[in-house]
């Protein structure tokens, strides 16, 4: 990709995410939106090409207002073309993580039901299939122009897959009012303007990384500096030319580790941003002796997107992840701590095909309960102290526990098993399997562990595996993964050197 400058409409769409993603950026055209190893892409550039992918998905492969469009793609500026050329036709955004196996692949193509399949790697599987690279080429013999989809603040945008505790995949449907409501709110609170330079390090399958980080840029007609992983050094490289940093725990606990971040490097930088997971006080107090930078903290889910943040003027509160983002209600209900229920414009509406999920997932007032637990203090600061739905957050990704065991429990010789989540300095959380050998029969750690990394996404699968005899249960007969975490954690700590 080599940089360009291209004409492009001016003039509005009645598309509401389309005019916020690309309304600033149509007023500062040859301005570059993407910096990027592959060449920079401005935003005129994104501008043509998304409305050249819109044509190549609607005349090529048929997609549609309301069709899936399923994503699963190196981190490159063209999956964020894509994902405007899918606002344009009025499709839904459906992004994968890369790491997924083709099992848990064609697991989601089955619940989706999508249209088109944008994927490198061919599978066995009826959903038609298209490389990002052919889909560029394909694109390339239509106009620039596109007259978008019209749509509004309920029009579907995307779909993204989370599971609950039963294992199955639950998707969540945000709308365009969602995300928009999103990403202008953030930038009101945490002061984006076209001034700045994003440092890009998160995925594009993510929430964080595509509707906060990239959406926070595109629409405030900022710049990013998209990088494919995160790596120490080509960071600390960068940060010197950049403002904002958005990440997860892991990754300032790894710029720590490296001797060259200080107040020097870090003198251009006016913000780092943190979330995904909870950071531990002495990241936030080493990270600010050694830079002069206070850490900022905020939280949210898929299904709500952003929810509080600590302000950018004001004391932000070690321990605490802010009050409540402006329209945006949290309350927390059944005691302190109770559990954290939140309302408002950033709040998807329903779980896609799960319309039973809705008397269960959220209040008779219209609260979503979000599963965690939390104290609200005097000021409106909310603390997150654990969570009531059995989830392991590790390097700021989510790992459902019951998805694991269904797999764990098809092992040859494994009889039943529980996942649960230890510390972990580095990841916050490690993924950390439970494993009960069926009666007679021997079970290796390394055969299973050869057996996840064939099963699971890289991320899932368990540092840790205990061949047990039995696991703990109460008089109802439920596994107690509080002993199990427990007892993890005594023998890590006699382990440790």
């Amino acid at each position: 990709m080599t940089q360009r400058s291209v004409a492009v409409a001016t003039e509005y769409t009645d598309n509401l995410l389309v005019a916020t993603l690309l309304g600033a950026g149509r007023r500062t055209p040859h301005k570059v939106a993407v910096r990027h190893v592959g060449g920079d892409m401005t935003y005129a550039h994104l501008d043509e090409l998304s409305a050249r992918m819109a044509h190549a998905l609607v005349d090529v492969h048929s997609v549609t207002r309301g069709d899936r469009v399923v994503v699963q793609s190196r981190k490159v500026p063209e999956v964020l073309a894509l994902n405007v050329a899918c606002a344009r036709v009025g499709a839904i955004f459906t992004p994968l993580n890369v790491a997924y196996t083709e099992r848990e692949v064609s697991d989601l193509l089955d619940d989706a039901s999508p249209t088109l399949l944008v994927r490198d790697q061919a599978m066995h599987h009826a959903t038609a299939r298209v490389s990002l690279d052919e889909l560029v080429r394909e694109s390339s013999h239509f106009t620039s122009r596109f007259d978008d989809v019209a749509s509004d603040a309920s029009t579907p945008a995307a779909l993204l897959f989370t599971s609950g505790t039963t294992g199955r995949p639950k998707g969540a449907i945000l709308s365009q009012g969602n995300l928009v409501f999103g990403c202008t709110t953030l930038n009101q609170v945490w002061e984006m303007s076209s001034e700045d330079v994003l440092v890009h390090v998160l995925p594009l399958f993510h929430v964080h990384g595509l509707f906060v980080a990239a959406y926070c840029v595109l629409s405030s007609g900022a710049s990013m500096r998209l990088l494919e992983g995160f790596d120490v050094g080509e960071v600390l490289g960068i940060l010197p030319e950049s403002t904002i940093m958005m990440g997860v725990p892991t990754h300032y606990t790894r710029l720590l580790d490296d001797e060259r971040l200080s107040a020097t490097t870090t003198t251009s930088m006016r913000l780092f941003i943190s979330g995904s997971a909870p950071m531990l006080r002495t990241t936030h107090e080493d990270f600010y002796s050694r830079t002069g930078h206070r850490l900022l903290e905020r939280y949210g889910m898929t299904e709500t997107g952003m929810i509080t943040s600590n302000p950018l003027r004001g004391e932000r509160r070690i321990g605490t992840v802010g009050p409540a983002l402006p329209g945006v209600e949290v309350r927390v209900s059944g005691g302190s701590p109770g559990v954290v229920e939140v309302r408002g414009p950033n709040v998807f509406a329903e779980y896609w095909r799960r319309p039973e999920l809705r008397q269960s997932e959220f209040t008779p007032d219209g609260f979503f309960i979000t599963g965690d637990l939390g104290i609200l203090d005097d000021d409106g600061y909310l603390e997150i102290v654990g969570r009531t739905k059995d989830l392991i957050i590790t390097g700021g990704l989510n790992v459902y526990p019951k998805e694991l065991e269904l797999i764990l429990d098809t092992f040859p010789g494994v009889l039943e098993s529980a996942v649960v989540g230890a510390p972990d300095a580095d990841f916050g959380e490690a993924v950390s399997a439970f494993v009960v050998a069926r009666p007679g029969e021997r079970v290796e750690v390394e055969d299973l562990r050869l057996r996840a990394r064939a099963e699971m996404a890289s991320f899932k699968v368990p540092k840790h595996f205990l061949v047990v005899p039995s696991l703990p249960r109460n008089a109802m007969g439920k596994v107690q993964k509080t002993e199990l975490r427990r007892a993890l954690v005594e023998r890590l700590t006699r382990s440790s050197p």
